[in-house]
């Protein structure tokens, strides 16, 4: 039987390579015996690495939480193009000589900073009402509409001329591409390129240090202690925070909006901030705050149980 929320935060996994997002979420229901799963930042079946979980009540904050960077290492091969720009699937080999090193990070410092990116056709990206990848699978290419992301910092680590394989660092915004990344350089390099692995190292504040298994959320499953790996949701938010007395937390609780300057309220709490974690009086993360029209603090994002 599954319980509707035993857990309430986020569990990092590890995610092995050869499972989808959602086959994560399914995999994690089974071991923790309950329902109300969710992740943000998918990661395809061929990717490892930083997957972040939201439970119980956690799972409110998944569609406002700030879009934070993510960092990954990618190794790819050039001289080869592919349908889904990785080794997963049909590969066709470029003609021509493999470029030297130089030429190859000349064509990857040209894209780093904010740069158009065309989502893949293997990808879950919504066009029309359809995944791209629905599209794809019936042999379908469509035009997609490209779309601005941010290339933080982009380092190859190895290159070998002779063979056409190398390894990159990435730091990048949400929604990036990493197999487009490298498709698009090794074009401009002049040559075909592929991805042959990724590993997501970081996501928002999550890094790879702080993921679990499969394996040690079941153990710790059996042991009865698999609460101990969960992570608090104020853990994905920066922003500052208003602390609430017992009398206030009730109130928010009940939706009132709470004026600024009242018996435990700040005369501004927000100062020059848009948003604010509300914290009630038992150290809970009651919502994301806003202000309201007239300088009230109401709640953009309930994240507790009414």
């Amino acid at each position: 039987m599954m319980l509707s929320a035993p857990y309430n935060g986020i569990l990092c996994i590890d995610k092995p390579q050869g499972y989808t997002s959602f086959d994560v979420i399914a995999k994690l229901r089974g071991m923790l015996r309950m329902k109300k799963l969710g992740h943000s930042g998918t990661l395809d079946p061929l990717a490892t690495g930083v997957l972040v979980v939201f439970a119980g009540n956690a799972t409110k904050a998944i569609d406002v939480i700030p879009d934070r960077d993510k960092a990954y290492h990618a190794c790819f091969k050039l001289g080869y193009t592919s349908d889904t720009l990785d080794i997963t699937g049909r590969i066709d080999p470029v003609e021509g000589a493999l470029p030297d090193a130089v030429t190859l990070l000349k064509a990857a410092d040209s894209f780093t900073g904010d740069i158009m990116q065309t989502p893949p056709m293997f990808s879950a990206v919504s066009v029309g009402g359809k995944r791209l990848y629905e599209l794809a699978r019936k042999g379908l290419c469509i035009e997609r509409p490209e779309r601005t992301v941010t290339i933080r910092s982009l380092l190859v680590t190895a290159y070998d001329p002779v063979t056409g394989e190398g390894e990159m660092d990435v730091v990048c915004s949400s929604g990036t591409y990493i197999r487009t990344l490298i498709d698009d350089i090794g074009r401009a390099a002049g040559s075909g390129a592929i991805m042959t692995a990724l590993r997501r190292t970081r996501s928002s504040y999550f890094t790879a240090e702080q993921c679990y298994t499969f394996e040690q959320v079941q153990k710790a499953c059996d042991e009865g202690r698999a609460a101990e790996l969960f992570r608090s949701v104020a853990d994905v938010f920066d922003y500052p925070c208003v602390r609430l007395d017992e009398r206030l937390t009730k109130l928010f609780r009940n939706g009132v909006k709470l004026t600024f300057g009242q018996q435990g309220m700040d005369a501004d709490p927000f100062g020059e901030h848009d948003y604010l974690r509300v914290i009630g009086s038992s150290g809970e993360l009651l919502a994301i705050g806003c202000r309201s029209p007239k300088d009230e603090l109401v709640s953009k994002k309930n994240l507790f149980s009414n």
